[in-house]
């Protein structure tokens, strides 16, 4: 058994680097092509990580649209959902939200120590609560999902995931999707904040392929020796 799975990175972004706008309202940073292409990704893997604070605010259901995609997961005896995940410092999560009410698969939540005791309570029925560690270590949680039969995982955000994951060297593959405006506005939220990254100006990330759909742009990086096509 691999020590973690197959971690991959997928995310939308402006073209100055914004995943939303800064008011309430939701930012639509791609198209229904690019979203079917999400679903066929969504419907090659594993698992699907997002971190509480997307949760929270986007409120997403994180599961296969295709009807043809579920029944081939299916036919290949497994959910016709990939397995939710997601990680929190503190619990603050709604038991209501969709992550825990839609879908038959599983959710596994990876909670700090401290808030083991509470979460447990809260979600007892809608999630199985797993300690991540204090604070949450997400090379824990990965070898933590492989012990659980995850190979391949999606991490679908927010920034403080995609930031952690890729200064942790803990992501294989990139596809970032570039929508084409600007949102300029830096209380915006960005595809990735401050960190040290294991790529910069004297090791460049590997470009694999550029691919126009509709009006955006998915690049697809290889980030690792694991990466496959």
């Amino acid at each position: 058994m691999e020590d973690r799975p197959y971690v991959l990175l997928s995310c939308g972004m402006s073209i100055d680097g914004y995943l939303d706008s800064a008011g309430d309202e939701r930012l639509m940073l791609s198209n229904d092509a690019d979203f079917d292409r999400v679903d066929e990704v969504r419907a090659s893997c594993d698992a699907i990580l997002v971190g509480a604070g997307t949760v929270r605010q986007d409120n997403p259901r994180l599961l296969v649209r295709d009807a043809a995609r579920r029944a081939a997961r299916e036919a290949r005896g497994q959910r016709p959902d990939p397995v939710k995940v997601t990680v929190t410092g503190t619990c603050d999560l709604d038991p209501e939200a969709r992550f825990f009410t839609l879908g038959e698969t599983e959710k596994l939540v990876y909670c700090a120590t401290p808030a083991m005791e509470s979460a447990r309570h809260k979600l007892a029925g809608r999630a199985t609560v797993i300690d991540g560690g204090h604070p949450v270590d997400l090379a824990r949680v990965t070898r933590d999902l492989a012990g659980r039969g995850i190979r391949r995982l999606m991490v679908e955000g927010g920034g403080s995931m995609h930031t952690q994951f890729l200064t942790a060297g803990l992501a294989d593959e990139l596809q970032l999707v570039v929508a084409p405006f600007f949102v300029g506005d830096s209380k915006a939220p960005r595809f990735v904040s401050d960190g040290a990254f294991p790529w910069g100006p004297h090791r460049r990330a590997d470009l694999i392929a550029v691919r126009q759909i509709g009006d955006v742009v998915l690049l697809r990086y290889a980030l690792s020796e694991k990466f496959r096509e």
